[in-house]
Formats: structure tokens, sequence, C-alpha cells
């Protein structure tokens, strides 16, 4: 057998392996095909929805439909959103301003300063050091329309007294706000903290996403104690006699109203719904609500917290 036959059959033999390989794959293309096209006749692509996953907005229109100004209101709860911006399309003044109000809810203090740091926001609930930390009523003019009374942070334990002692908190697991614009749950502790001569890498500290977190690791054991405030429910799963307090007179949320315009017709508005929605709040912090402004003879004035 010549040189030249054999090396004939291997070049033959090869051809026939990737004429056969390419008929597979061919194959498979075909059927993938065909299973596409299948699907394209048996769904109908106007069938096809998908589920909003998280929603953290609401739109109403007023009866000015025409007007394109959008009034923009954030607030850390679902509630209050949806409940001040129905409230507010249906306000005459509004009304006459705007053609629809948008109000957005977030949990997280990050996303309140979203909304303050580029002043996005027309109407927003925000604490007074965030304001302050972003200059917010210099540079966007932002004022404040009504305020909530101030608090008392606490240290919270769920077996004993806290103690404001170097020894004590050495060997405690302590729950903390992981958002450094806290007051009660990360601002005032660390501070305590510094003063007492620690240092916070020598400290067992669990953070948390909210001050309902912080209360979910101490009810579970999961910490010794937490930085947070008191509340009225609390005592349901706390005893009161296991608080120490940090600091009082913490100043409390407030309205904030951006006003680029001397509109005063507006920020009465506001106000008006403002406090007559803190009637209708579970919590007596929130129904506890001071207005900043003299709406009811013209001029209106600025009267400040009394």
């Amino acid at each position: 057998m010549s040189y030249n036959f054999i090396l004939d059959r291997c070049f033959l033999d090869i051809k026939k392996l990737m004429l056969h390989k390419a008929a597979i794959v061919t194959f498979m293309f075909i059927v993938l095909l065909f299973s596409w096209f299948a699907g394209q006749m048996a769904v109908d692509e106007k069938e096809i929805v998908f589920p909003v996953m998280i929603e953290t907005s609401t739109t109403c229109q007023t009866t000015t439909t025409a007007n394109q100004n959008q009034l923009i209101v954030f607030t850390p709860s679902k509630y209050v959103a949806q409940l001040l911006t129905q409230n507010l399309c249906d306000d005459k003044v509004v009304a006459k301003q705007y053609g629809s109000v948008i109000g957005y809810w977030g949990y997280r203090t990050v996303d309140s300063l979203e909304f303050v740091g580029k002043g996005i926001a027309d109407l927003i609930l925000a604490k007074n050091n965030i304001m302050e930390a972003f200059r917010a009523e210099t540079t966007y003019n932002y004022q404040p329309v009504v305020g909530f009374s101030d608090y008392t942070a606490f240290f919270i334990s769920s077996k004993e007294k806290p103690l404001i002692t170097k020894q004590y908190f050495l060997d405690k697991k302590i729950g903390l706000l992981d958002y450094p614009t806290s007051r009660s749950g990360h601002i005032l502790p660390k501070q305590t903290f510094k003063q007492l001569g620690l240092n916070i890498a020598q400290l067992k500290i669990t953070y948390a996403s909210s001050h309902n977190e912080l209360r979910e690791l101490l009810a579970n054991g999961q910490v010794d104690l937490i930085a947070s405030f008191w509340r009225e429910n609390d005592s349901k799963r706390f005893s009161k006699n296991y608080i120490t307090p940090i600091s009082s007179n913490v100043a409390g949320t407030r309205w904030y109203l951006k006003m680029q315009h001397n509109n005063t017709d507006l920020l009465c508005a506001v106000q008006s719904h403002l406090l007559s929605m803190s009637k209708e709040q579970s919590f007596r912090y929130y129904q506890d609500v001071e207005p900043y402004w003299q709406c009811n003879n013209y001029p209106v004035t600025f009267i400040g917290e009394l």
C-alpha cells in the first residue's frame, strides 16, 4: 500500500468526521430555532407583564392636568407619602401651581441624603442635622414648616440597666445603626465611647439598618444593649427600668419646604395639611407637632420654635 493512498484515506476520514459534526451542529441549531418560533407563536408579547418588585413612589393629578409643574414630596413612610400626596392633589392652592404631585418614600437615611443633597424634593421630612450638613437652607432655601418635639437618646438593655463606664462596655455586644447621621443610634453613642476613652475597634458592635432591626437584635439576644430612643410600645418587650439616657433634647425631625420664591400660599396650605395629618398618627410622638409659621393673618410670618 502506497504512502499516497494512506494519506488520501486519512484526509477522507477527517472530511467525513467534519461533515458529521457539522450535521450535528446544524441539526441542533434547527431545533433551537424551531423552539424559539414555537414559543413566539404560543405567547403573545402583550401578555408578558413583569410585576414591579419594589414600589417607592406614588403619583396623582390635580385638577389642572395641563400644568406640567410637579410637586415632589419625600418622607421615610410609605403611608404618609401616599396620604399626603393625595391630600395635596386635592388642594385648591396646589392645583393653581402644579399639575401633579409625586410622593417618594425611602426607609434609609441614604435615601433622604439623595433628595436633600441634590435639592430634588420640594417638601421633605428630614433631620435638621442632615439639612445643616448639606447647608440645604442656604443652598436650596429649604424652610422648616412644622417640627416634632425633641427626644432623649438611650442605651437600652433587656436584662439590666446599662452603666456609662469604660469597663461596662468592653465585654458587651452593642447594637448601633449603620448610618452616621443618626443621632440616637450612631452619633451620640460613639461620642460617649470616645469620651470614655474607648476605641471603637475594641468594642463588639453589630450594625443594623433601622431602629426596628435594632430592637429585633436585642429581643433575640443577639446583642446585650442598643442605642436608640424609647417608644411607647417598647414597654411590651423591654423594661423601662433598663434604659440609661445618653443625651436629652435631641432635635426631632422637621418638614421642610423649598422656598425659591416667597410662595406663602403654598407654604400655609402645606402646613395646614401637615398639622391635620399629625392628629391621625398612631404614635404620640408624631401627634405632637409644632407649626413654625403664622398663617391666620396676612402677612404670613415665621414664628419659629416656641
